[in-house]
């Protein structure tokens, strides 16, 4: 099975560096993935297909509801996630990214499994250890940064005891 989703992943992963796909993305990847998790019950995201999935919950840093996000998710082999703020290589920062930097408590959902975490900014002096783990999953990933013209915010979730 592993063998086939590489392959898959090999094929997809050029599509969506495509500037047709960066467009279409914002609008059309949350709508997928709601129905999507419709149909599985909310287990899968319809990108945990290919890679490790998560749903990101948060407290909105403004309006302080609970706002939830659909992510790609690296493990860094210390049983924390790595996520990364790309939208789709837009020219702002996705709004998760604020919401973790107000409110660093927050939660996610994998694989139907909620747990608590706690998300802290990976420093700079890291990021280029973070990014190769990132495209060893997903080669090509850190394009996103380059063609949106910023710095890409990563964030190390860690679990923590309720």
């Amino acid at each position: 099975m592993t063998r086939v989703v590489d392959v898959v992943r090999a094929t997809i992963a050029p599509l969506t560096r495509t500037r047709a796909f960066r467009r279409a993305g914002p609008w059309l990847m949350p709508r997928l993935e709601r129905v999507f998790a419709a149909l599985t019950g909310g287990r899968v995201p319809l990108s945990g297909l290919l890679v490790p999935s998560l749903v990101l919950h948060t407290t909105g840093a403004k309006s302080g509801e609970p706002r939830d996000a659909a992510l790609m998710y690296t493990p860094d082999g210390q049983g924390r996630a790595i996520v990364a703020g790309t939208n789709f290589a837009g020219g702002h920062h996705p709004a998760w990214t604020t919401n973790l930097l107000a409110h660093p408590d927050a939660g996610i959902t994998v694989r139907g499994r909620f747990m608590p975490v706690r998300a802290s900014l990976i420093p700079d002096d890291e990021r280029d250890a973070a990014w190769a783990r990132i495209e060893h999953q997903w080669p090509g990933y850190r394009d996103y940064e380059r063609a949106s013209g910023r710095t890409v915010k990563l964030f190390r979730l860690q679990p923590v005891r309720a």
